[in-house]
């Protein structure tokens, strides 16, 4: 009888250094020797543009409204006024300009429906173009 023990067989590994290694190998191989070309997907011809002349400047009509609600249009003080009165003026100031904009400067402290009324004031006038006027606070 035999009673000895056999020796005992380790099971077979897989080494992953040597397997990552030699990916790492491949992957710098593929990243060599790929080519990368430019897929463009319009062909465009842009325009050229000279800089002799500056566009012109469009005509700006200037509404100040302060924290009573009185307007004031190109420095012109007409007080409290309904939006239809005020498009009047707005008409006159503006003249045959389609392309004129408004500059709304309002005080911090003016009610909202101060600015809506010069803002419909302007709508009746036919004014499409409106900017208000802002102050950067102090730094």
């Amino acid at each position: 009888m035999k009673f000895r023990k056999s020796p005992r067989r380790d099971t077979p590994e897989v080494n992953l250094i040597a397997f990552i290694d030699v990916l790492l190998v491949i992957l710098i191989f593929l990243m060599v020797s790929t080519t990368f070309s430019k897929f463009s997907a319009l062909k465009l011809s842009l325009p050229t543009a000279s800089n002799n002349a500056a566009p012109a400047q469009p005509k700006t009509v200037s509404v100040a409204i302060d924290a009573s609600g009185s307007v004031a249009v190109d420095s012109r003080r007409l007080g409290v006024i309904d939006p239809s009165a005020l498009s009047i003026v707005l008409k006159q100031a503006a003249g045959a300009d389609k392309d004129c904009v408004l500059e709304i400067h309002a005080d911090a402290m003016t009610s909202h429906q101060s600015v809506v009324n010069v803002m419909e004031a302007a709508r009746l006038a036919g004014l499409q173009k409106l900017s208000f006027a802002t102050r950067n606070p102090p730094k």
